[in-house]
């Protein structure tokens, strides 16, 4: 063979792979081009595991879903003003989102933001307790009608804006600008009730929400099942102590098992409180489509009506200032949507179809119309008028809520649920000593298996020496390139299964070695000895790489988080660990066994193969020896 052109292979990909070390998209200082994309555990920031979760009617998200949600996040994580946020899919389920040198709070990116404008139908306690719903007396304030061009009076005064359309604000603790918020005045009857809406368990459900209502009806016993279904109106269980013993199993219920229930099980039943309700997972009342039951301040509970707004019809919001220097969310509505609230604000200030009973009116008399977020009541305040411009969401916000709830409406509701798996913070501090420890116990391992690679090959320890070296420099040329073309991150666990594949490295030497003193020991010199032990030792050395190979890439593809980037970087380094061993180990071997040294037991690190080769052959046959 000629080892010359092999070199010559192996020196070209050195010069192309450092040519795009310090050119292919680098900046800086050369000494900043030379450093590789750190993982937060080496660098500090914070790490955020989100799971997708299965909705209520149990289907599983899409690729596509998943894909939509992680780019809503990324654009919810860039609005913070964050630099270098990576936000990415692992597997179908998981979205991971780093930050690496910054430590924040990510609890809300991962939020549905599903907003729904709901009229409120009635309202009951949402306490849970076994007695009548208090009434309610409800606190004057200031009201307001207004219009294209009037000016409203009272002790509301609008936010002034530039053209004749008011501006709309829903507060939970005072009205302004057309919109007052209103508590319940009055004990819901079951007239009323009756008389005000159709049942929602009429609406069509998915097969597996009705078989997890069966299971509901059994964990409850069919009596209670039976005297729920039997509700027009929310219970007074004070007046019906029997009713009560009845119903209590209902407070039993997980908010799991009570998201399954009628909406208007979930409101008619006093024993199912605001605390179950406001812990539905995510996703249980989006359905625009179905009356819900829902929680404000986890006291009242309220029917809802179907959402004739939805967040989709908002096409911008900000966290403004108002005239009082509160923050506030404020909402732009695009063409259509502006015709919908239009249209949805007309139904409740005439309480068309007098859809919304007594306990649901706000003072003046007027429909309330609920800003629902995912799960949870925002504001219900009354609607004082038709509204033709946009609205402000009002509460008790600060700057970072405001920015936060402004931020998950203008870039959407996301398309999939999810849950935390796993939040993690790192300290720049203690990122900087995972990295010294890292490195040092690199070291340790490499500096260990050059010692016994010296000790017991001698010469031959220094192909071993120079093999590891070479690797080394490619595999870190590669996490430079990798970091800026497609965003890998080397993490501690990065670090440890490069350390595992000096083992991976090790081994393919050892095999080559002994391949080699064997062919010698059966009476070939050194020189045909090298290259048939390669072609013997090259399929040993080939299997037990791709094994390793294989299980890498086993380990990434069903594996999340650090143990991915674990499973990357092994298989990285065992490929680039077969490029030196066919580039440089075998060429280097036969350019060694056309010298002196390699001749020398004692240099060469062969052994007691040379002078058993060396030695007469004994003769099998002890009489042969007498003659």
């Amino acid at each position: 063979m000629r080892p010359g052109r092999q070199l010559a292979v192996l020196g070209f990909i050195f010069v192309v792979l450092y040519l795009l070390v310090f050119f292919a998209g680098a900046s800086g200082s050369w000494k900043d081009r030379l450093e590789p994309k750190l993982g937060l555990d080496l660098i500090g920031g914070t790490r955020v595991t989100l799971e997708a979760t299965n909705s209520v009617d149990g289907k599983p998200p899409t690729a596509e879903n998943l894909e939509e949600a992680r780019e809503i996040i990324e654009s919810r994580v860039n609005a913070f003003g964050v630099a270098e946020a990576e936000v990415v899919t692992e597997g179908n389920r998981n979205i991971v989102i780093s930050l690496p040198g910054e430590n924040r709070n990510l609890d809300d990116v991962g939020e549905a933001a599903e907003l729904r404008f709901r009229k409120v139908l009635k309202a009951a306690s949402g306490s849970g307790v076994a007695e009548a719903p208090p009434a309610v007396t409800p606190t004057p304030s200031g009201s307001a009608a207004p219009t294209g061009s009037a000016t409203p009076s009272g002790a509301a005064t609008p936010t002034p804006t530039g053209s004749a359309s008011p501006k709309v604000t829903s507060s939970p603790s005072g009205g302004q600008g057309g919109m007052a918020p209103a508590s319940p005045s009055a004990t819901p009857t079951p007239s009323a009730s009756a008389a005000a809406t159709p049942t929602a368990s009429s609406e069509p459900v998915p097969a597996s929400v009705e078989e997890q209502r069966k299971v509901v009806e059994q964990k409850v016993g069919a009596a209670a099942w039976q005297a729920a279904n039997g509700l027009q109106a929310p219970a007074d269980l004070s007046a019906d102590p029997s009713l009560a013993d009845k119903l209590k199993p209902f407070g039993t219920l997980s908010p799991q098992e009570v998201a399954v229930l009628p909406a208007q099980m979930q409101f008619n039943v006093p024993t199912i409180s605001c605390a179950q309700l406001d812990q539905r997972p995510p996703a249980s009342i989006s359905d625009p489509k179905q009356q819900v039951v829902s929680c404000e301040d986890g006291a009242s509970k309220y029917l809802l009506d179907q959402a004739k707004v939805l967040g989709t019809d908002v096409s911008d919001a900000d966290a403004v200032l108002d005239q009082t220097n509160a923050w506030v969310v404020s909402l732009d509505f695009n063409k259509d949507g502006q015709g919908k609230w239009t249209s949805l604000t007309r139904e409740a200030f005439n309480n068309e179809g007098q859809a919304c009973d007594a306990t649901a009116l706000g003072q003046d008399g007027k429909c309330r119309v609920a800003v629902v977020l995912d799960n949870k009541i925002v504001s219900s305040p009354e609607i004082q008028g038709v509204l033709t411009g946009n609205s402000q969401i009002t509460g008790n916000f600060n700057q970072k809520d405001a920015s936060t709830l402004a931020g998950q409406l203008r870039y959407g509701a996301l398309p999939v649920t999810f849950e935390q798996q796993e939040a993690q913070n790192v300290t720049a501090t203690l990122g900087a000593s995972h990295l010294r420890a890292g490195l040092l116990a690199a070291g340790i391992g490499m500096l260990l298996v050059i010692i016994y690679a010296f000790f017991y090959y001698r010469l031959l320890g220094s192909v071993i020496f120079l093999s590891l070296i070479l690797s080394a420099l490619l595999v870190f040329g590669a996490l430079v390139v990798l970091g800026r073309q497609i965003g890998f991150t080397l993490t501690l666990a990065g670090i440890a299964g490069m350390i595992v594949s000096l083992g991976v490295a090790a081994d393919s030497f050892v095999i080559y070695f002994e391949r080699l003193k064997d062919e010698i020991r059966e009476g070939r010199s050194p020189r045909s000895a090298v290259p048939r032990a390669w072609i013997r030792a090259r399929r040993t050395i080939i299997s037990a790489n791709a094994i390793t190979l294989l299980s890498a890439v086993v380990l990434y593809v069903v594996s999340v988080g650090t143990v991915k980037g674990f499973a990357f970087a092994l298989g990285l380094a065992t490929v680039l660990d077969l490029v030196v061993v066919f580039l440089f180990r075998h060429p280097i071997m036969t350019m060694f066994a056309r010298t002196r040294a390699f001749l020398s037991p004692r240099v060469s690190g062969l052994g007691r193969a040379l002078p058993a080769r060396n030695q007469p052959t004994q003769p099998r046959n002890p009489r042969a020896k007498e003659a």
